[in-house]
């Protein structure tokens, strides 16, 4: 069962990961998963422990404006679960929003983040995260290169 204390810890590291995001700080970004594996979409293995390749994925993608990337990630409805008594799991939704100079503010992407914790010596920390996404806008401005919805299965009315 989760108290209050640990309830908080949790929402903060989640909260933590947009903040540093939104701010350019991608060695934090990467520090937040040090004990986690990471699944992006797209990518076939996780990234395991690995708070440097974390930092360079970031690096690798965002594009960013004097140092920032110019986004606000708005992490809502969150459903926090007790798994054990020093594990939990979280999900929640993600909205991003974009304005640059030359990008007028718009919703860029939403999705999903499925995330685990665990409880070592006394502090919470990442254990896991998936990150899903499923409504894709213009991205031109977020990203170095193209990301977009993975192709979409015939369904069987398709003739």
């Amino acid at each position: 069962m989760l108290d209050t204390t640990d309830y908080i810890a949790i929402q903060n590291l989640i909260h933590l990961y947009p903040r540093y995001l939104d701010a350019g700080d991608l060695v934090d970004v990467g520090n937040l998963f040090a004990h986690a594996d990471v699944y992006y979409e797209g990518r076939e293995e996780p990234v395991h422990c690995d708070a440097a390749a974390i930092t360079n994925i970031m690096k690798q993608f965002v594009q960013l404006y004097e140092g920032r990337p110019r986004t606000r990630h708005i992490v809502s409805n969150l459903i926090l679960e007790s798994d054990a008594p020093n594990s939990a799991s979280a999900s929640s939704t993600l909205v991003v929003f974009q304005q640059t100079a030359d990008f007028p503010l718009q919703a860029i992407i939403t999705g999903d983040y499925h995330d685990r914790f665990a409880k070592v010596d006394g502090q919470w920390r990442f254990a896991q995260r998936r990150i899903s996404n499923d409504l894709y806008g213009d991205l031109s401005a977020h990203g170095k290169y193209t990301i977009a919805p993975p192709p979409t299965p015939p369904s069987d009315t398709d003739d």
